[in-house]
């Protein structure tokens, strides 16, 4: 068996769900009603989360020591996936997504873990150490303060949502600073 690490387009598509989620914050601050055109990407962005997250989860071949990895990467992107495509089916049907917040400060919890153990563990390390890093704690921040969703941004909420698609776009920034490097190295030494 040929092992494949889809790690790399993972990477692209957290981008893309961080900047559709970030989207949907800088409509909202703006007072934006409609939401409809972030529903279909939404979805399928988030199916795609939540497969390849599952597969790394259930299925990635890391053994022993290193399966670890499986948790860390997976999990996050999985329950993310879960997020997504429920967000994207609510912004379908006009229902307000505000309530999928608590599942994010869920994650946020997760990611705060998972930021400390990176440490503790050293799961990485060398010169990807600060970006995976800092892609774990920013993720964890704007995903712990998700609940903040339910400040009105016309009473003093707006740049709580400015704030955190802010945060939202350097996640997306170092997901694909992150990635576009796998995808260099991968291409150098092929498995």
């Amino acid at each position: 068996m040929v092992f494949v690490d889809p790690l790399t387009i993972m990477l692209v598509a957290v981008a893309a769900s961080a900047g559709l989620i970030a989207m949907y914050l800088v409509k909202a601050a703006r007072g934006s009603k409609s939401f409809i055109e972030l529903a279909v990407p939404s979805m399928v962005i988030g199916a795609f989360d939540f497969v390849s997250g599952f597969f790394m989860s259930f299925g990635w071949p890391f053994p022993g020591p290193m399966s670890a990895y499986n948790m860390l990467f997976g999990d996050p992107m999985l329950f993310l996936g879960l997020i997504m495509v429920g967000g994207g089916y609510m912004l379908y049907k006009g229902i307000d997504i505000k309530v999928l917040s608590y599942f994010g400060f869920l994650l946020g919890i997760y990611l705060f873990i998972e930021s400390y153990a990176m440490v503790a563990f050293k799961l990485e390390s060398g010169q990807y150490f600060l970006p995976a890093f800092s892609f774990y704690l920013l993720s964890a921040l704007v995903a712990f303060l998700s609940p903040l969703m339910y400040m009105n941004p016309k009473k003093g909420g707006k740049s709580v949502y400015y704030f955190m698609a802010l945060l939202l776009v350097l996640v997306a920034f170092l997901a694909l600073f992150i990635g576009s490097a796998g995808i260099y190295g991968h291409l150098a030494s092929p498995p």
